[in-house]
Formats: structure tokens, sequence, C-alpha cells
């Protein structure tokens, strides 16, 4: 049976009894670490509002719904390794601009076919075009 712990015992909390530039040196690797998370976080918050505008607009234009809009990039991003989010960029510039590669405009046509939208609702292939959202190219 342990009787109860003294300042300065090293066996609960072995910074209690460490130099004090090691006790220095941990905080500060815990500083970092913070640090490193906070930016992954940041990250991750930043990434997860361009796919759900992405998906926005995948529901507008494409007259899917939300969860179709996030299985096509998905099945976008698999099928031509591209990272979701950069297929996400790519989809938000295409509906800014009407630039869309043509690699991704083949995979994102292809996914919206797999994926009819709602009775009363087609999917228009044509606005998948190099013209830019909503033109026929014609």
């Amino acid at each position: 049976m342990r009787t109860q712990d003294r300042p300065g015992d090293s066996e609960q909390d072995p910074l209690r009894a460490a130099p004090p530039e090691t006790v220095a040196g941990a905080a500060a690797d815990r500083v970092f670490a913070l640090e490193a998370e906070v930016a992954q976080l940041k990250e991750a918050v930043t990434s997860h509002a361009v796919v759900d505008q992405a998906i926005g607009s995948l529901v507008a234009l494409a007259r899917v719904t939300p969860d179709q809009g996030w299985a096509v990039l998905k099945e976008v991003s698999q099928h031509t390794n591209v990272k979701l989010r950069q297929v996400a960029e790519t989809v938000l510039l295409w509906a800014r601009t009407g630039d869309l590669p043509e690699e991704i405009r083949t995979a994102l046509e292809e996914a919206l076919v797999r994926r009819r939208a709602p009775a009363g609702r087609p999917v228009a292939r044509s606005r998948f075009n190099a013209a830019g959202p909503g033109h026929s190219g014609h």
C-alpha cells in the first residue's frame, strides 16, 4: 500500500523531478503539437466548406440530391485519382467560369448518369460541356 505522494515524488509525474530545461522543452513540444493540431483542424473545416459548396453546385446544376452530390464527388475523385477537395474546387471553378478539365468532365458526367435525378427532374448531360454551366454548346 502506497502512502500519499510527497512533493517531488517522481514516480507519479516524471516531469516534476526533471530539470527545468526538460520541462521547458516538454512544454514547447506540447505547444508545437497543439499548434499543428489547430492547423489541421482549420484545414479540415476549410475542406469541408469547399466540399459542401461543390455539393450545393451539383444539387443546383445537375439536379441531384445532396447525398448523390457527395457520392458523385467521391466517385469522380476515385476514378480520376484526384483528391476530393481538388475535385470540389474544380467543380466550384467550373460553376463560376465554365472551365472544367476534360478528365473531370467525363468522370462527372459518367457519375451523374449513374444517379438519375428524381422523377420529373432529368439530369442534363449538356450542362457539363466546355461552354460552362447550362450551355448546350450549340
